[in-house]
């Protein structure tokens, strides 16, 4: 019988119920094995890696590999491509991803051709000859939405591979595999670990060779997740379901409450009902996520004097946690350079009391002169 996400999230990648082991896989902090099994060194494998892996796997559908960061995952599916190879991606998805992928095509690594936006229109031409198109939705911190299954048409049209950075929405609200993708990235540190505890990254593949290709690559570039990271990402996995829904419920408020605020000029959110993309959404998520960003009025050191002023809310750079979090993007040099508004803030709503977060947002909001 078919298992609901909820549930899979719970009871994947558990060992064998047999008398007297223990019900969760426990952390293995292991370097060297004994000769003659299957593992026998600390880069080669490790049972804790393979229970978190058993489990997003079973989310994703498809077959999951670990890695040290979120960037180590997506540097392995680019290191893996030939020599001068074709990658198309946007101009402004998450800048390390496009830092990284510049500095291969400055030194010749991969030819990168960037469209903006993502649509199965520019990839008509822009994905001739590639070997993969690189695809983030919701985007960070634009929160744009990408069309999985029509870009994922045209890439296979041209014999390309498409990877999708599925962070945002996690497994639970998008299936980037079933709409025909071939790979979905994860940060894991953010929602999938939920604790602002741990730094990992995860890819899901369809095809099991492109995984075990992944491996091989894990291993020899040793960008392998520790082994407590891998117990504390699996832990965060299991609650998930809970958080998330949690997480979103006071983000639509949040985001209701903000649109109406005389100090923002703009609100980007997923799950409002009046999204641009909104028939996009319902068809290809199950539900608008925790992430809101929205413009205030005024300069980029009246936005910096909002996130100053809130007391709730941290003032930190990264987000799915259990706490909520917030920052002006366009500090960021890449991000000013990628266009970002100047007073975009990206708010991560998390798990506290949403009348609360709400009086620390209105509050701070008054920084904003009128």
């Amino acid at each position: 019988m078919p298992l609901h996400p909820d549930t899979v999230a719970v009871t994947s990648g558990r060992p064998p119920r047999t008398p007297g082991a223990p019900l969760n896989a426990p952390p293995l902090p292991a370097s060297t094995y004994h000769a003659g099994g299957d593992v026998i060194y600390g880069r080669d494998g490790n049972a804790g890696w393979q229970a978190f892996e058993d489990a997003l796997g079973a989310l994703e559908d498809g077959h999951a590999v670990a890695f040290a960061s979120g960037i180590a995952a997506a540097a392995a599916i680019f290191d893996e491509l030939a020599p001068g190879a074709v990658v198309v991606a946007p101009r402004t998805p998450y800048y390390g991803v496009i830092t990284l992928l510049r500095e291969h095509h400055a030194n010749g690594r991969l030819e990168l051709r960037e469209v903006e936006p993502l649509t199965a229109a520019a990839l008509h031409d822009a994905a001739a000859g590639a070997a993969l198109v690189w695809a983030e939705t919701p985007t960070n911190p634009m929160l744009d939405i990408v069309d999985i299954q029509a870009v994922a048409a045209v890439a296979r049209g041209h014999g390309a591979l498409l990877a999708v950075d599925n962070t945002f929405a996690t497994p639970l609200l998008q299936s980037p595999l079933r709409l025909g993708a071939d790979m979905a990235v994860h940060s894991v540190t953010k929602y999938v670990g939920g604790h602002s505890d741990l730094l990992m990254g995860a890819v899901a593949a369809a095809d099991p060779s492109w995984a075990d290709r992944l491996r091989v690559r894990r291993s020899r570039g040793g960008a392998t997740p520790g082994a407590l990271e891998a117990f504390l990402a699996l832990r965060g996995l299991r609650s998930l379901p809970v958080r998330l829904e949690r997480s979103q419920t006071s983000a639509a408020e949040l985001a209701r409450r903000l649109a109406a605020h005389p100090a923002v000029a703009r609100v980007r959110f997923p799950g409002d009902p009046a999204h641009p993309d909104r028939d996009l959404i319902r068809r290809q998520m199950r539900g608008g996520g925790a992430m809101i960003s929205f413009e205030t009025h005024g300069s980029g050191s009246d936005a910096d004097a909002v996130c100053a002023r809130c007391e709730l809310i941290v003032h930190a750079t990264s987000l799915g946690g259990v706490e909520s979090s917030m920052e002006r993007r366009a500090m960021h040099a890449p991000e000013q350079e990628a266009g970002t508004p100047p007073t975009l803030i990206r708010l991560s709503v998390g798990l506290e009391h949403v009348e609360d977060l709400w009086r620390d947002l209105d509050r701070a909001l008054g920084a904003i002169p009128g």
